[in-house]
Parts: C-alpha cells; structure tokens; sequence
C-alpha cells in the first residue's frame, strides 16, 4: 500500500468538522498540528485507567510507570537515540531550553563564547542569551545568505575559536522552511570542541530525525508540532546528560533522565506523545514499503517510524512545490525561502511570504474569514525577521502537512487571489 491520503485524513477527527457551511482548513501547523484518534483515545485512557503519581505500589501508580518508560522508548524510537533514558520530558522545547541552559551553563566560564543562529526561534535564543549575560559570555552570531535563505558554513568556520563551549541552531528554520546541515555544523563544532544544541521542533514533524548519525550533542522537539499534545522532549548524549548537574528537589531522583523532569510530569501528554510516534509507525508499516530498505539497518518500530518519515516528506515536497508554484503567479508576492522547484528537498513546507502594499494581519484575517486558518507575524523568530527586514510588518505563513490535499492548496491560493484583487494588487 502506498500513501492514501484518504486513509490518513480518516485518522484526525478535527479534519472533518465543519463551522456552518466552511469546513476548517489548517495551514496553521508549523504553530501545532492536529492530533490522531489514537492519541486522544491513548491520553483518554491514561485519564481514566491510570490517574496517579509515580512510584507506588498499587496498580494505577505502576500503569503510569509503564506509560513513562513507554514514553522515553518512543522517543528514543523517533530519533534512534541508544536509549531512553536520553530523553527528557517537559512542558516544551522553550521550558526545556531554559532549564538544561542552566546545567549546561555551569560547565563554562566567564570570556567562553557561544555561537546562536540569525535563523532560529527566540527559544534557541533567549535562553543563551540569558545565560551570556548572567554568566560573561561572549556571544557570536551566525548569519544566512537572505537570497538563498541558507548559512554559508564558510562563516560558520570564521566564528569558531579555541574559546566556543556551544553552537545553537535550529534542524529547520519556523519562518524560512530551510532545512540546516546539522551533521556538517556539529562536525566543525566538535573540531572546536563545542557542543551543539538544536531546536528540532520543525524539523521532526517532516524529515526522519537519527542523533547518532546528525552527531549532534543535543536535540529538542515539541509532540504537538508532530501530532501529538502539548509536551516538549529533549535528548542529550547520555555521557553528557550524567555530566550535567540537574535543578531540581532533594529527593528528587539522581539518575537521568528522571533527575531533569522535575516535578510531577503530564502523564496523558506521554500516553499521547507515544500515541503520535505510533501513529508514524503504522505510516511506514502500512503505506511506506518503498522506503523500508534504505532503514533496513534498524528493527521494529524504529524502521517503521523512519520510513514513514521519508514517505510523508516525499508528499509534503510534492505539495510544497504546489503551493510554491502558486503563489509565484500571484501579483506582488515575494516568498521568503527557497523556490526552485528541484531544492524542496532543502526545505520543510512551511512558506512565509509578504505582499507589496498589503498588510500580513489583513491577509490572515481575511483568509480566517474563510476558515482558512494561517499565521501571520514573526513567529517569535526575531533574528530571522530583522534580518530579511519584516520585523513590524511581519509576513504570512503557510505551513500544510501530510495531512493537508493539493485541493486545500487550490483553495487557498484561489482564496489569495481574490483577496489581493480586491486590494488591487498590480
């Protein structure tokens, strides 16, 4: 069986409601995906059959601890890290970020540098950037090509000295869609002896995410960008992870990864967040026969979990060169990220765009109006926005998903056209 997007539609019960006569259409994922039935019924279940703490001797205590390791497994099946007691759980990536930031923190010294990206969210940012000021770090920015909307890792060479402990930077950029050379920026880091830190919430809800071979330091991700609820996860080198000192309560365990989820953790958010990478599985079992060799070095549900990645980043590649297409033929649009039909592959399908002379809240606006839902602004991507100078005015973004039809794109870009119309747009 191959992709059936149909099939796959049938699983997300939010895709067929319909408000009055307009059926909901969500190009607004890039801000949070749809959730399967199988992970409403999974956080469902845990709601009902095992709504307890951790660690007791009783039936329910111990059915939440089964949903907790099952948690860390899947996890560690969606990245193919070695195990999963690499992963951590959290509120998301941004609390996540700010928390580790601090351990990792400790491991420097006043004059140490660290290397943030012009492309990356504000949680990859903000949080080193406190950590710099609170610290006496020295801070370097790496800057993108604004017309290719890709780093010249040239530059990336230049920043690097005997002094950089860290470079931050995202797997997929929130605003532009350009997927970033993670295993070649972690290799000039390690060369510095740096470590690299990376915000994966883009880019693992598209491409197939393997730590070992990206030799990346850290990865974080967030389950509701991949379909799945509102919960981040972070995985580290386990060697590093036992190096790093936790923030946490005294009688807190001192192992990893349980030393770093402090507090009571979202327990129906890990029966959901397991939900979602099973959910991939059933994907690469059922509709992704063609690409399980080339992940034929991996077993179960990881090679299941890896081969639907591929099979749904085919059809987002297809469906984002669609849109792409059409909104090339639409009057004063200037897209902000890679258009060449043959590069989707350097790309995710998020595509953000601005309009001469017309406002990006008046296009969101108009577009909700038509229960088209898209986002509109920075995004919290602020370095990314100033320096393609959209800051103020900010841009349109359209993010559509494997779950997302050319029809829906049809829609939209048909919906587009008659709003710059009436603005007359030239």
């Amino acid at each position: 069986m191959t992709f059936d997007l149909e099939t796959i539609r049938a699983q997300f019960p939010s895709l067929s409601i319909i408000d009055g006569e307009s059926p909901r259409i969500y190009f607004d994922n890039p801000g949070g995906t749809q959730v399967s039935q199988m992970v409403v019924e999974r956080m469902s279940d845990c709601l009902v059959q095992s709504n307890a703490n951790i660690q007791g001797y009783f039936r329910t205590s111990q059915m939440v601890d089964a949903i907790i390791e099952g948690a860390h497994e899947a996890m560690a099946d969606l990245l193919n890290a070695q195990s999963g007691d690499e992963i951590v759980f959290g509120q998301n990536m941004t609390t996540l970020t700010l928390h580790i930031s601090r351990s990792i923190g400790r491991c420097f010294k006043p004059g140490d540098e660290i290397i943030l990206s012009c492309m990356d969210h504000d949680a990859n940012v903000a949080p080193w950037l406190l950590l710099a000021r609170d610290l006496g770090l020295e801070v370097r920015w790496m800057p993108f090509n604004t017309e290719t909307f890709e780093f010249d890792l040239d530059e990336l060479d230049a920043l690097l000295t005997a002094r950089t402990k860290l470079v931050c930077v995202a797997g997929a950029s929130n605003l532009t869609g350009t997927i970033n050379d993670i295993k070649a920026i972690s290799a000039m880091a390690h060369d510095a002896g740096a470590w690299t830190y990376i915000d994966a919430v883009q880019s693992v809800p598209h491409v197939a995410t393997d730590v070992q071979d990206l030799g990346c330091d850290f990865l974080v991700c967030s389950a509701y960008k991949f379909f799945g609820p509102h919960q981040g996860t972070l995985w580290g080198r386990r060697e590093l992870l036992e190096l790093l000192e936790p923030y946490k309560v005294r009688p807190a365990s001192e192992k990893i990864p349980a030393c770093f989820e402090t507090g009571t953790q979202n327990h129906e958010g890990m029966a959901g967040t397991t939900a979602a990478v099973d959910y991939f599985a059933w994907i690469g079992e059922s509709m992704a026969t063609q690409y399980q060799e080339q992940h034929s070095h991996l077993e179960g549900r990881r090679k299941y979990v890896h081969a639907a990645m591929d099979c749904l980043f085919a059809y987002e590649r297809d469906i984002a060169a669609h849109l792409i297409n059409g909104l090339q033929q639409l009057p004063g649009v200037r897209i902000l990220g890679i258009t060449a039909a043959d590069a989707m592959h350097r790309r995710v399908p998020t595509v953000s765009f601005t309009v001469d002379g017309v406002a990006s809240d008046s296009i969101a606006r108009a577009l909700a109006a038509q229960n088209i839902f898209v986002w509109s602004g920075h995004y919290y991507a602020i370095e990314v926005a100033k320096s393609l100078g959209i800051y103020d005015s900010g841009a349109v973004r359209i993010g559509p998903v494997h779950y997302n039809s050319v029809a829906e794109i049809d829609q939209l870009l048909n919906a587009l056209d008659s709003i710059l119309r009436r603005a007359n747009v030239a």
